[in-house]
């Protein structure tokens, strides 16, 4: 009864929840333009998760995009969120499945679709930069482009990524960045070079 109510119960509920909290905050987006024909990977911090459905869509009304969630439990609540919000999966991790979905995120950036990755993610440390982000950047030659959220209150949770629950009536930015070319880059100069770009509207 508790794996039922967890996996077909509380996506909905959060789901539900997600969508009044942006709703009931001021929204304001600092995003540039992008070229509709191309496809980039995407960069957020995983505590930071709640807001970047949000953040992409407005600026990529018709985009396609696909992101890399750990074969877990928690993984299959997080991947039914975001498939109610519109975001596809593709499933595996630093850990579980990481070759496979490795080559299944290139494809789909090959093809065409946006990916979405969390460079600290599934279980850190937090605002720590994971090799199979880079990799996969660099191997399908796509640019970088960094997500952040600052919401003017909200409630963080005592967990390894310190996530973030935005409160109801505040206000929150929307941060997105120009697209990063790191394929000329050795492998550790990207990662600082990313993880330098993605503190840069990073909560404490």
């Amino acid at each position: 009864m508790k794996l039922f109510f967890k996996l077909k119960v509380l996506p909905y509920i959060v789901y539900f929840l997600v969508r009044c909290i942006y709703a009931t905050n001021k929204k304001v987006f600092h995003h540039p333009k992008l070229d509709d024909k191309e496809a980039f990977v995407f960069v957020a911090w995983h505590g930071d998760l709640l807001g970047q459905p949000a953040n992409y869509s407005k600026n990529r009304p018709n985009g396609t995009v696909k992101t890399m969630i750990s074969k877990n439990k928690d993984g299959e609540i997080i991947a039914k969120v975001y498939s109610l919000l519109g975001i596809e999966s593709i499933r595996g991790s630093s850990s579980k499945g990481a070759a496979k979905a490795l080559i299944s995120t290139i494809k789909e950036i090959k093809s065409g679709s946006d990916v979405a990755l969390t460079p600290d993610g599934p279980r850190g440390p937090r605002y720590s930069v994971a090799d199979g982000v880079i990799a996969i950047a660099q191997k399908s030659n796509a640019r970088v482009v960094v997500l952040n959220t600052k919401p003017s209150k909200y409630w963080q949770f005592n967990s390894w990524d310190k996530f973030v629950l935005p409160k109801p009536f505040g206000k929150i930015d929307f941060y997105m960045s120009e697209p990063y070319d790191i394929s000329e880059l050795e492998f550790d100069e990207a990662k600082d070079f990313i993880k330098e770009k993605m503190m840069i509207h990073a909560l404490n």
